[in-house]
Formats: structure tokens, C-alpha cells, sequence
């Protein structure tokens, strides 16, 4: 089947779904009030410099203040390439303005993370003005067609301005002209630029395209056949766009008209729900447990209801293989990113283990986001990283419970129930009062009233004072009062 691209476009968000062989694979979602800041190039000031962390934090006008590390200090910012270059405080100091490009979206509690090394990318290229040397994307493997790339950009390069250019992935075979048209572009980009960067102006200096225009620029590729549109004034910014920079594709681009929304052609808001459940279901009957948390994702491999006909280590070996391609596919889906343990069940035969590994290569191989992964350890744990560069679907998309507070668990009745006896003990011989009012949820009344009834009486008799009960519908099953009649 051929692959897609689907964008649904409304006036609080817009949202993409890559389709490959009729499977969601990808989804990206940007919202009005909060649009994706990659790319974004700022001038801000130097709010504080940390020797200790060898890095900055810039005010560029957000809410939370960027990360700047001497590593991403370039260009005029940077002032020698001695061994004291490594020191933060050799280039930047505490008020100093400053531009920056944002390369990594702020996530969680922590700002953005910026680079004085600004770049600007198109659909072949990528311009870095203050770089010197051109370079090809390593995806590019083929040994001719690089020195091609290198010969018509070295080629462009001379008599115009500094700068050097990268080659991406879908420069590949690409035409002479269509190459130089890109790089001409990306010019025309920087010289307007240049202008506002030396005017001294604050705050937001050049923003990246829209989220449909980038993922035409981005993840343009030979297999996707369709674009589907269900704005029809995206589809003509879409198609104007790509007549200037993919004319032999603007045929490809479609304004959806249907009476179905669009993103029920391919269960695409099935696959979402689906996407923010913790456990996801295999075909065979087995299934795995995704845990995000603040330092790693962790996901458990499990047969679950499959038993196999041969023996347990196939049973064993068949799980995890289907589990391999499950795997690679919620990592996009829900764009996990940072550390991530792969707990596959335990295999003996170590052939089995390296087709395993060999699977997960080849199914991450399809993964745009940059990945990494170790050998099976010790205790039968596979170790990866997913460059993480925008928050996941379950963080954009929820908050954590207000009654659990994001534990994923209650404390029962019985614990709520003891809690509230400590807590009618140490009143009592606080303070003196004749009655005691306990507010609390159904099932902790329930309890007290049923399996507690003894334990309560026993507490009036031992502090002297009266006790009672009232169930509050509002309250979960963690919360009481004990109130002072």
C-alpha cells in the first residue's frame, strides 16, 4: 500500500498523521495558543552564567528561561578556540544580549534549549552561516552521489556568500537545479535576516514554517502518494508552497471534501486513544506495559494469553519478534524520546536473541528521530535512546490525575480509614471538644461504618468524645476532615 499524510486543520490546533502501508505511524500536533518553537531564532540577554554547569540561561521573552551550553556557542559569540574556549565565562557574560535558534522544545519543568550556530533548513538543504565546510546527510551511503553533492554545493558556494550548506536525505538524486534553487532560497532567507539581527531588535527575530508546511518539507519522501488536506485554505498555502519547491509533487496535494472526518479514514483518533493507554494488545494475545517517567521509558514485553503449540522457547522467541515491530511503532506514535528499557521476555537460544535485535534495528531504521541501542545485557534488558526533541503524545495531550496526583494508584479505604483514626487521637488530646464531625468519601464511610464499626467504637470510648460520620460525594478516596464541634 502507499503511504500518506493527513492533516486536519481547525482554529485551535492542526494535527498530522503519517500514514505508512495504511497504519497510523506518526502524529504530530501543534495548537494555536502554544506553536512548536524549533527553529524560532530569538534575540534575548544572558540572565545568568553557571561555570559549574558550563552553560547559560537566556531570556528570550518565554516563560520559562532558555538553556545555552558552551558547546552551542558559536559564530561572533565565541571568542577563541583555545582550551579556554570550553569556559562558559570566556564568552558570554550576565546581561549581554544575544541571538539564538531554538533546537529543542521546552519539556516539562525545563526551558528550551537554544545555539548561537543558527541554521536554516528547506527541503534538500540546510544553510549554516557561520559554518565553513559543506557536508551530506550519513544517510546518504552511496560514495558517488555524496561527491556529487559536495561538487554542486562547493560549486554554488563560490562567490556568494560565507556559509557552508548540508545535504539531507531527500537530496538524493536530486536535479542540479532543484539543488541550487534550494540553496538560493535559504540565501534569500538569511539576507533578510540579517537586517533585524543587526538593528538591535528584541524578541522574536524569524519563525519556522507552519506544522503542515514543515512536515511536507521534512518528511517529503518517493512513497508518499497522497496529501490530504481538509482545509481548503491550508491546501492552497500547501500547494503554493510546493509549486515553488516540489513542483512534480503539487498533483499529490488534495483538499479533502469528504462527509467523514478525515481522520477516521485510516482510525487515526482510534489509534490516539490507544496511543495514551499504558498496556497495548498484540495480535497473538500477548501484549506490553509502556511506563513513562521523569528519567526513562520502560516497556515490558508479555506473552499474556498466547501459549504457542511447539515449545516455550518459541512461544518465547514468536512473542517477542511480534513485539519488535509493535514497539518501533509506538515509539513514534507516541513519540517517546530520552532512555528507553526494553524488557523482552527471557530467551535462552542466543541466535533468537540476535534476530530480536536484528528486527528492532531493522523496524527502527524507518524512525526519522535519530536512535540508538545496545546489545542484550546481563539481566536480559535491551538499552536504547530516541532523541528527544518535543514532548510525547501523553504529556501534549494530558495532565496528570488530580486525585492520584499522577501516581496511577489510591491508597484503599482501610489505609484512609486508619489515617483518619491517628488523626482523631492526636485532636483529642489537642484540643477539648464534646463532638468530632469526620468528612470523607462513600467508601471510606462505608468502611468505617462496616469493618471498622468495632475499632470506631472503641476510639469514643477510649477519648471520651462523640464521633461522627458524613460522606461527601466530592471527595476521593484519599481525602477527610476531622472537624472540632
Amino acid at each position: 500500500m502507499s503511504d500518506e499524510i493527513l492533516i486536519n486543520v481547525t482554529p485551535p490546533e492542526t494535527r498530522v498523521a503519517v500514514i505508512e502501508n495504511g497504519v497510523v505511524q506518526e502524529l504530530f500536533i501543534e495548537r494555536t495558543h502554544c506553536q512548536g518553537l524549533v527553529g524560532n531564532i530569538y534575540r534575548g540577554r544572558v540572565s545568568r552564567v553557571l561555570p559549574g554547569m558550563q552553560a547559560a540561561f537566556v531570556d528570550i521573552g518565554l516563560e520559562r528561561a532558555a538553556f545555552l551550553h558552551v558547546s552551542d556557542v558559536t559564530g561572533c559569540y565565541c571568542n577563541s578556540d583555545t582550551p579556554e574556549s570550553q569556559n562558559i565565562e570566556a564568552h558570554l557574560r550576565e546581561g549581554q544580549p544575544i541571538v539564538v535558534q531554538v533546537n529543542k522544545e521546552p519539556l516539562g519543568t525545563k526551558g528550551a534549549r537554544v545555539s548561537t550556530d543558527l541554521s536554516f533548513p528547506s527541503l534538500y538543504m540546510v544553510y549554516m552561516p557561520y559554518c565553513k565546510d559543506n557536508c551530506v546527510s550519513q544517510r546518504i551511503g552511496s560514495e558517488t552521489e555524496r561527491e556529487r553533492l559536495v561538487n554542486v554545493m562547493d560549486e554554488f558556494s563560490e562567490g556568494n556568500e560565507a556559509g557552508a550548506f548540508i545535504a539531507r536525505t531527500v537530496a538524493e538524486e536530486a536535479d542540479q537545479a532543484a539543488l541550487q534553487a534550494d540553496m538560493r532560497f535559504l540565501l534569500k532567507v538569511w539576507k533578510s535576516l540579517k537586517p533585524q539581527i543587526k538593528s538591535g531588535q528584541a524578541g522574536l527575530l524569524h519563525q519556522d514554517l507552519s506544522l503542515g508546511m514543515r512536515v511536507l518539507r521534512d518528511f517529503y519522501r518517493d512513497q508518499v502518494d497522497k496529501i490530504r488536506v481538509d482545509s481548503r485554505e491550508t491546501f492552497q498555502k500547501l500547494r503554493l508552497f510546493a509549486e515553488e519547491f516540489l513542483p512534480e509533487k503539487v498533483e499529490l496535494i488534495e483538499h479533502y471534501t469528504g462527509s467523514r472526518p478525515i481522520f477516521d479514514l485510516y482510525r487515526v483518533e482510534e489509534e490516539i486513544q490507544k496511543a495514551l493507554d499504558r498496556k497495548v494488545q498484540l495480535k497473538s494475545g500477548g501484549h506490553l506495559v509502556f511506563d513513562q517517567t521523569e528519567a526513562m521509558t520502560t516497556v515490558d514485553v508479555n506473552t499474556g494469553g498466547f501459549v504457542g503449540r511447539r515449545s516455550l522457547e518459541e512461544t518465547i522467541f514468536k512473542t517477542n519478534m511480534e513485539a519488535v515491530q509493535s514497539i518501533a511503532r509506538q515509539l513514534r506514535l507516541r513519540n517517546l524520546g530520552g532512555i528507553i528499557i526494553l524488557d523482552f521476555i527471557d530467551m535462552q537460544d542466543d541466535a533468537h536473541k540476535q534476530q530480536v535485535l536484528n528486527a528492532l534495528e531493522s523496524c527502527l531504521a524507518k524512525d526519522y528521530t535519530r536512535t540508538s541501542m545496545s546489545e542484550v545485557s546481563a539481566l536480559g534488558l535491551v538499552e536504547m535512546t530516541r532523541k528527544r526533541s518535543r514532548e510525547s503524545l501523553e504529556h501534549m495531550l494530558c495532565e496528570p490525575c488530580p486525585v492520584c496526583a499522577g501516581r496511577g494508584t489510591l491508597k484503599t479505604p482501610e489505609t484512609t480509614s486508619f489515617e483518619i483514626f491517628r488523626e482523631i487521637t492526636r485532636d483529642a488530646k489537642q484540643y477539648n471538644t464534646r463532638e468530632l464531625l469526620v468528612l470523607a468519601s462513600n467508601e471510606v464511610v462505608d468502611r468505617l461504618l462496616d469493618e471498622e464499626s468495632g475499632h470506631l467504637t472503641e476510639l469514643e470510648d477510649f477519648i471520651g468524645i462523640r464521633i461522627r460520620l458524613r460522606a461527601e460525594a466530592q471527595y476521593s478516596q484519599e481525602q477527610y476532615d476531622v472537624i472540632l464541634l
